[in-house]
């Protein structure tokens, strides 16, 4: 595969030498470099889109310097209006485009046509991610997620394939039974394990009951959800290996990348100008909460520019290890995962795995707010809960809650992951109502 005359190995290896010296520069010079970038995307996406003149309207400056006062693009936008933001005239030098889809487990998909640009911004940002934590590419790699069930290959897999040799890579799909899903990583001895931040929840603490040990295992990678600070707890418990997460869209690819040194996350600038926004549409201080709003530098078939995702993101300050690359302290959550209250006001509660643990054999459990003053607690046990039990429990759920709401308590077979392969321990009826 070539871009343009230059072999894409050649590229890759090109990006990641660039990366090496950018994720040094000053904040300044790299607000710098993203200007340089934004500007012929702007002019791009205003001449070659029927959406964005009409979007923009006044506020469009070809300079890029009134990019602040731009609109939002929301996702019902690309939803119902992708044929109009896709451009007209793509650049020859972007190459061949495919077009990517999410999986539509909150409702309709989203459709983003790609490039072999935008490819290739994914290829040197996973090596480095693989470069900055320092993995031995020798290792077998394990991967349970949706689509990997039966899939194996010589190689780690696309990002690496003809440009580092590695170990071996074997599949599973997360919807194999967790103890069967244990018995197969005990079988198949992975130096790395690849999968959701639930399940690795759910198979440390599966592990840890049945003592069982993963004595090869040097690193557990994670994405697609949310990383509660106790699943890192229970995976060093269970495994005494360490968590590396990653904070990525399908829409725009990475947006951060956990740092080598510390458990917050670098916003990938040579790939997105990333934003996190206060509800009067400021940026958001360090130690402050706010909307996650991505423009992609690089992709030039779908312009997605100020694009909110609907996710929020705690800002945080300049990280010790030198990079100059912004940081994200957490990723907080999604609009939809946040309990609504009666008068309007939103959180994200958290009912801590271990504390219900401690309490009764659960297996999995989820909470779905169904109205403002009533939260469903779907537990998966190992044995029928008594009345004793279901009493603590909803105490320590309630201690999250505001006065006045109720719990029910449904104790379902298992509880299936979204179409995508994904779980969401909390999720709001009330919420999706309110943004739809």
């Amino acid at each position: 595969m070539t871009l343009g005359s230059i072999p894409l190995v050649a590229r890759v290896k090109d990006l990641l030498a660039q990366f090496e010296k950018s994720q040094f520069l000053s904040a300044e010079r790299m607000a710098a470099a993203q200007r340089a970038r934004l500007a012929p995307l702007l002019r791009h996406a205003h001449a070659t889109t029927a959406f964005y003149p009409a979007h923009w309207g006044a506020a469009y400056a070809a300079d890029g310097s009134a990019f602040a006062r731009l609109p939002l693009l929301r996702r019902r936008d690309l939803q119902e209006r992708y044929a109009d933001i896709r451009s007209r005239a793509l650049p020859a030098e972007h190459g061949r485009t495919e077009e990517g889809r999410t999986s539509g487990s909150s409702g309709t998909p989203v459709r983003v046509l790609k490039t072999e640009v935008t490819a290739l911004y994914w290829r040197a940002l996973t090596l480095r991610e693989h470069l900055w934590h320092q993995r031995d590419f020798s290792g077998k790699l394990a991967v349970i997620r949706r689509h990997a069930g039966g899939k194996s290959g010589r190689n780690w897999g696309s990002s690496t394939q003809g440009l580092v040799a590695t170990g071996p890579a074997v599949g599973l799909e997360p919807s194999a039974p967790l103890d069967a899903q244990l018995d197969w990583l005990a079988r198949e001895a992975p130096a790395y394990l690849l999968t959701y931040p639930s399940l690795v929840g759910e198979l440390a603490r599966r592990a840890l009951s049945r003592g069982l040990r993963l004595p090869s295992l040097k690193g557990v990678r994670t994405l697609g959800e949310l990383l509660p600070q106790e699943v890192r707890e229970a995976c060093r418990e269970a495994w005494g290996v360490g968590i590396t997460d990653s904070y990525s869209s399908e829409e725009l690819g990475y947006l951060a990348l956990q740092c080598p040194s510390a458990e917050h996350y670098h916003v990938q600038s040579e790939s997105v100008l990333l934003e996190v926004l206060d509800e009067d549409g400021r940026p958001c201080a360090p130690g402050r909460v706010g909307r996650v709003v991505v423009t992609a530098l690089h992709n030039y078939a779908t312009p997605l520019v100020r694009y909110e995702l609907g996710d929020y993101a705690e800002v945080g300050a300049p990280c010790a290890c030198g990079r100059g690359l912004p940081v994200l302290r957490r990723i907080v959550g999604r609009t939809r995962n946040m309990f609504v209250t009666a008068a309007g006001e939103r959180f994200w509660p958290s009912f801590g795995s271990r504390s219900l643990g401690k309490v009764a054999p659960i297996l999995q459990h989820q909470f779905v707010q169904k109205a403002h003053d009533l939260l469903e607690a779907r537990l998966v046990t190992a044995t029928p809960l008594g009345a004793e039990q279901e009493e603590e429990l909803r105490k320590l759920i309630l201690r999250e809650l505001p006065a006045g709401v109720r719990v029910k308590f449904a104790y379902p077979a298992r509880i299936e992951r979204s179409a995508g392969g994904k779980f969401e321990d909390f999720k709001s009826e009330v919420a999706a109502q309110v943004a739809s």
